[in-house]
């Protein structure tokens, strides 16, 4: 396995003030990454900025592994959803500029604005059309999509499996976030082992964990869909059982990227470098 980093990792850092959306492009290859993978967001104007991406990367000598997108398949471009394929398509475009092979994107945080007929299964028909339209476009472009476990709606091994098996493009499968499972209270292990035949690409996450019978412990921690408490961690120190999960993924047979995600209350750059240094020791 190879190892990448999130843009998202950096936090701060990516401010211009500091390092910067190119400068963290120098800091990954400095601490050892094989390649580094972006998230969509207001740091960057990505029709400005992929093509700088490329370059620095090629120039680091790291593969632009993937970039991470927005997507509601049901409520996006004021719930049109032609509109939102052709929206999140053009984000294939930006990827493919950046040099990516692999785009994630969301799809959906939930049916809004009734009573009845809100479950994962009243909403899988248009969610699986929205990922295939945008699949079929990805692969004429040479890109690999993906959806995440994430966003409590469809985080759960279970409803992102049933997505994959709807939507049923051999283009189109999972980016297994070993941590985000505990987002929904699954235990990440299990949840892994249900995943991995569908792996593209996955996040190394980690967090620290509190039951929700506990008493709130404050600053830095946010409550699971059950009401549990999670704080980030450097991989490693946490609750998610990363080291098992890659011996899981092993054993499926994935052999693709292992990205560091990390969103503790550490200084940024020490999380990611002690994050690192872990991942390479379970990876082995």
């Amino acid at each position: 396995m190879k190892t990448s980093v999130s843009s998202y990792s950096f936090g701060g850092y990516i401010d211009e003030s500091r390092l910067g959306y190119l400068g963290i492009i120098d800091k990954a290859a400095e601490m050892g990454f094989d390649g580094i993978e972006f998230s969509e967001g207001g740091f960057i104007n990505m029709e400005n900025s992929a093509e700088k991406i490329k370059n620095r990367a090629a120039e680091k000598g790291l593969e632009v592994v993937a970039l991470a997108v927005g997507a509601d398949f049901i409520n996006g471009s004021s719930g049109d959803l032609k509109a939102e394929i052709e929206r999140v398509c053009k984000l294939v475009d930006y990827a493919a500029a950046m040099g990516a092979s692999k785009m994630r994107h969301d799809v959906t945080g939930g049916i809004r604005g009734r009573q009845y007929s809100i479950g994962y299964d009243d909403a899988l028909p248009r969610l699986a059309e929205g990922c295939r339209e945008v699949t079929k476009y990805a692969e004429q472009k040479g890109i690999v999509t993906m959806t995440e476990n994430h966003g409590f709606f469809s985080q759960d091994a279970n409803r992102v499996e049933k997505l994959i098996n709807t939507v049923a493009h051999p283009n189109f499968g999972a980016l297994i976030d070993i941590g985000n499972f505990m987002c929904a209270d699954e235990e990440p292990t299990l949840s892994v082992s249900i995943m991995a035949p569908y792996a593209k690409h996955v996040h190394a996450k980690d967090f620290h964990y509190k039951k929700g019978t506990d008493v709130n412990p404050g600053a830095g921690w946010f409550q699971t869909r059950a009401g549990n408490y999670l704080r980030g961690a450097i991989i490693g120190h946490g609750e998610a059982h990363v080291a098992q999960s890659v011996r899981i993924l092993k054993n499926n047979g994935y052999n693709g990227f292992m990205t560091v995600e990390f969103e503790g209350m550490e200084d940024n750059l020490q999380g990611i470098t002690l994050g690192l240094e872990n991942l390479k020791r379970f990876i082995g």
